[in-house]
Order: structure tokens, then sequence, then C-alpha cells
């Protein structure tokens, strides 16, 4: 596990994308899964400011980890947020966005992606594997859309499944355990205070946590899991330098 705390999202922007870059370099097209939320945002904001032909977007696939079951219009929309954030700034070809299909019945639409990731990813152990995978955490530990009530959805069969928000009650299409595990490089990208507590709970007890939170099974065959934190996520670690 690499573990890297940063004192601005400008300094994680950065290092996360010059990580990606080295990988992208290594690669005639590369596969990423993306996440939604706040850090995601500011992430893309970042990718959209830069010096045209800094990066070779048309060598990246776009696909999600996990999607909100409304229309790529709505303003929950994972797709709608990295659409006019990302893509309305970058040269890339349509057929390079692989979305989850929100408006479609949650259920086929699991399953139809999962086919879909079959045809379009390396199969590793019989499981389609990004190079890149990027996953949030939430306040209470989950990640992509598998929260802690239903931990259980971890361990499916299935390349994607469909979860349930314990609030809310929406349905979210989400990649499964066993996809997230088969990645090649696996980011977190974990910013505010209010996940402090848990990002504590998964580094210091990691064997209670994986009992409890969804991120803390996060465990890729590949050995290649990384963290960036900012110094609130971080701020109840010990002993961890702030690059």
């Amino acid at each position: 596990m690499n573990i890297q705390i940063f004192s601005t999202q400008t300094g994680l922007n950065h290092a996360f994308t010059e990580r990606m870059k080295e990988i992208a370099s290594e690669k005639r097209t590369l596969n990423i899964a993306l996440s939604g939320g706040s850090t995601p945002k500011s992430l893309f904001d970042y990718w959209a400011q830069l010096p045209e032909g800094e990066i070779d977007w048309k060598k990246f696939r776009f696909f999600w980890g996990d999607e909100r079951c409304v229309p790529p219009s709505d303003h929950e929309s994972n797709y709608k947020m990295t659409k006019e954030h990302l893509f309305d700034f970058i040269t890339l070809p349509n057929k390079n966005i692989f979305r989850i299909q929100g408006e479609d019945d949650p259920t086929s639409e699991a399953k139809r992606y999962g086919e879909l990731l079959n045809h379009e990813l390396e199969i590793t152990n019989g499981i389609p594997s990004f190079d890149i995978l990027m996953l949030g955490m939430g306040d209470d530990g989950h990640t992509a859309s598998i929260f802690p009530h239903q931990i259980n959805l971890w361990d499916s069969l299935e390349n994607c499944v469909t979860a349930i928000h314990p609030i809310s009650g929406q349905k979210r299409v989400s990649l499964s355990g066993k996809v997230i595990n088969a990645a090649k490089n696996v980011f977190f990208l974990v910013t505010g205070e209010n996940k402090a507590e848990k990002v504590k709970e998964i580094f210091e007890q990691p064997d209670q946590a994986k009992k409890q939170y969804p991120a803390a099974l996060v465990q890729p065959e590949s050995g290649n899991l990384y963290w960036f934190l900012d110094e609130p996520a971080a701020k109840r670690l010990h002993n961890n330098p702030v690059t």
C-alpha cells in the first residue's frame, strides 16, 4: 500500500496526473475507470486546463466505477459531471467513452455493462482488468456504490451489481469487488476531514475494518494500491509525511 498526503488539492491532482502519464506512456491504449464526487471534479478541472497535447487523450478509453440510476442529463449523473468538467474541453473520440446507462433498468444495465467490460477490457484470470481504477471513499466507508449495509455485494460473481443508497434509496450500478481488485492500478483519491476517522480505522485496524467497510476490501491482486489523501483526510494518521 502506497500512501501519499498532500497539503493542497492541486498537489494531489498534479501527483496523480504525473503517475497516470507514466502508466499511459507504456500503453497504446489505456482503459481507465472514473469515479464521481467533488475530488474527481477538481481533478477533471485540472486536466481540462492543461496545455493541449500534454496528455494524449485519444489513447484513453473512459469507463465508470459506478453510476446513479438517473438520465445522463441529470445533475446527479457521474457522466454529466465528467462531460461538463472534462470531455467538453478535450479532444476525445466519442467511441472512447463507455458510460453506464443510468436511465435504463438497473438490473438489465448492470448485466449489460458487465458484459461490455468482458468485451472491451483485457481479461486476467477470467476477470476484466482496468489499467487504472479511480476510487473515492464516503464518510461511511463505502467505495464505488457498494455501501456498508450491502457489503455482501462486494463478493458478487457478476462484474457489476445493483446497489441501493442507504438513505435516499436511490438505485445505482456499481463494479463488484472482483473487478475492482482485478485492476492493474487502483488509486483512492480521498479528501476532507469527514473521511479522517474511516481512513484511520482502515489503516490501523484493517482486520476489523474489512468486516464493516467496503473500502477496506480493496486489495488488488496486482499489489498496486495507492492512497492519495489531503491533510484533513489524513489528520488522524501518525508518522505520514506530507508531500
